[in-house]
């Protein structure tokens, strides 16, 4: 009953981690459920409209307050959290940066460089990373690697999410590189070419991080790197389709389908590859 909250909480957050997941070992899964069960109710106290800032706060002092006492607050999603940090050996640096990378959100709406933006997404992204090298027993030599590869994850979201951003008043890419003065589609289609030329070098960022990613990929077991090649390469599917159109975004929230994803990882069943190619 436990994981199947941290199930129906994944599931409902997110199509490609989730079925991407579909590819680990049944008990690799199940905490991975709780990995994104617990980030994924932090993320949505932030994001949720109206914003609650007093149950995320709560949310949080019920998670230190647990982990401090060793008693359990009654939360399975923090309670199971707490024991996989355990279990995983979890550095609580980590859990602190996430954390305060969802406060952030309640008060910081504009990132206007690309230090400050990187800066969100070692909270919001890479120690989610470094979570899953440790879920996966993977070695110390793989943590940099994990980290590139939130990274280049989550950029890829914040230019998918440009449109669903400017409805919370919030934009995480950096304008300092660009002429534009907002993301907002009544002010981009006024420079359409400013702008197309702005996603593809976010574009090209964000390629420039898979590609060092990957090349953690050889520490990875087999039977792991199939569901964390699957998710990679359907974010590179979201890229292409984004370049191809940079004004998609604004009509439209990329994402692959379930068909797709599933047989991307049927696919590396029998020819592991490296490539954003389909």
């Amino acid at each position: 009953m436990l994981h199947e909250q941290h199930e129906k909480v994944f599931r409902k957050g997110s199509t490609t981690y989730y079925f991407s997941s579909f590819f680990f070992p049944k008990k690799v899964r199940q905490d991975v459920y709780i990995l994104y069960g617990f980030v994924r109710i932090a993320d949505n106290l932030v994001d949720d409209q109206p914003v609650e800032s007093e149950k995320f706060k709560a949310f949080v002092t019920q998670y230190y307050d647990a982990k401090e006492t060793g008693i359990q607050c009654g939360n399975p999603i923090i309670d199971s959290f707490i024991d996989l940090e355990k279990r995983k050996q979890f550095d609580p640096a980590w859990t602190k940066a996430f954390l305060d990378a969802m406060e952030r959100d309640l008060g910081q709406t504009r990132y206007e460089t690309l230090d400050d933006t990187l800066s969100y997404i070692y909270g919001s992204a890479e120690v989610i990373g470094l979570c899953m090298a440790r879920i996966l027993d993977l070695p110390e030599q793989s943590l940099s690697s994990a980290a590139m590869l939130g990274r280049a994850m989550q950029y890829i979201n914040f230019i998918r999410d440009i449109e669903e951003d400017n409805t919370l008043s919030r934009r995480y890419l950096p304008l300092e590189e660009s002429s534009l003065g907002s993301l907002h589609h009544e002010e981009v289609i006024k420079q359409p070419t400013e702008f197309s030329a702005f996603i593809l070098k976010q574009l090209q960022r964000y390629a420039s991080w898979q590609k060092e990613a990957a090349k953690g990929y050889k520490y990875i077991p087999r039977r792991y790197r199939i569901p964390i090649m699957t998710a990679a390469d359907m974010y590179c599917w979201t890229a292409k389709e984004i370049k191809k159109n940079p004004m998609i975004i604004f009509d439209k929230k990329v994402k692959p389908s379930k068909i797709r994803i599933l047989m991307r990882g049927i696919f590396h069943i029998f020819s592991l590859t490296t490539g954003c190619g389909e």
